[in-house]
């Protein structure tokens, strides 16, 4: 796991780099399912950090699991490190899905997509400075208000995969994350369609929605940490720029990278990879593993990209 201040450090570096984004992931354990848990950082307070040391790119969690803090606290969070980073951070929210953290550390783990609905629900709201009434199953607010107020309305990224979460993404969310992936394949296209669906049954405009993927980029020329992984990326910067291209074919905004291994070297590739058919700006996601499912990547992860039409 790296230090706090190697994790500056390379924030730093994205930052120089001309890389857009910062992101940290959520997790209370680390680690492939059925092996010893590795150590960790709490991602909220490694963004918040991050919002005071760093001076330009955009800032995430990628993302925050909405079963593990109550969502008006959440929403007070968020406006709060929106503020110290002078309007730079965007929410990134999820339902969660990871049981042994769940039961480690006490969370129910049932229902966690009705959660997520009442969750949204509240959090948008008291982002856009309203005052939020509500009873829920699960949540109960009175007159609950955000003060101060944010200072802009802060946009909400959902990671969404499955019918029913699109639809959440459809309805509330101003930005929606796919992950992970190498090249496109048809599990991406299946999703796409998953999502186009959603928007068309709620009546939604496409190009109002925000659309960012993560892409596991690994440098052929390292070592490959831990049990490696089938998915990730790993061939030579000119091939990274016509796979950048690809994700860009297929109307993503942001390309979310991360990186094995996390270090300058692989900033400096991946800042090397232009693609040929679009303008790229890059950006960046740091602290923990980034996984999904049984896939995990056993360093800290920066996630790097803007992929700009």
């Amino acid at each position: 796991m790296p230090s706090w201040p190697d994790v500056r450090a390379f924030a730093a570096h994205a930052e120089a780099l001309g890389l857009d984004s910062v992101w940290t992931c959520d997790h209370f354990l680390s680690g492939p399912p059925g092996q010893p848990p590795e150590d960790i950082h709490e991602g909220w307070t490694i963004l918040s950090a991050l919002a005071a040391s760093t001076s330009r790119v955009e800032l995430g969690p990628l993302v925050m699991c909405v079963s593990f803090r109550n969502p008006a606290l959440l929403a007070k969070m968020a406006a709060t490190a929106d503020a110290v980073s002078s309007g730079r951070l965007v929410l990134g929210l999820g339902a969660g899905w990871y049981d042994p953290e769940y039961e480690a550390f006490g969370y129910p783990t049932d229902d966690r997509v009705g959660r997520f609905e009442e969750a949204l629900r509240i959090i948008g709201p008291l982002l856009r400075g309203e005052s939020v009434t509500y009873a829920g199953r699960y949540y109960q607010l009175r007159d609950a208000i955000l003060l101060p107020p944010p200072d802009r309305p802060i946009p909400i990224l959902v990671a969404a995969n499955g019918r029913r979460m699109h639809q959440l993404t459809a309805r509330y969310a101003d930005a929606w994350n796919t992950a992970w992936f190498g090249l496109p394949d048809d599990r991406l296209r299946q999703r796409l369609a998953e999502l186009d669906a959603a928007l068309e049954a709620e009546g939604r405009d496409p190009a109002t929605l925000r659309r960012t993927l993560g892409m596991e980029v690994r440098d052929p020329d390292a070592p490959v940490s831990g049990a490696g992984d089938d998915v990730a990326f790993g061939g030579s910067v000119d091939e990274l720029a016509r796979a950048i291209d690809a994700y860009a074919g297929l109307r993503f905004d942001d390309l979310i990278v991360g990186l094995e291994p996390m270090n300058e070297r692989s900033l400096d590739r991946l800042a090397e990879a232009p693609p040929a058919g679009s303008s790229l700006t890059r950006r960046a996601r740091i602290n923990s593993p980034v996984w999904e499912s049984a896939f995990e990547l056993d360093r800290a992860a920066l996630t790097v990209s803007r992929l700009s039409t």
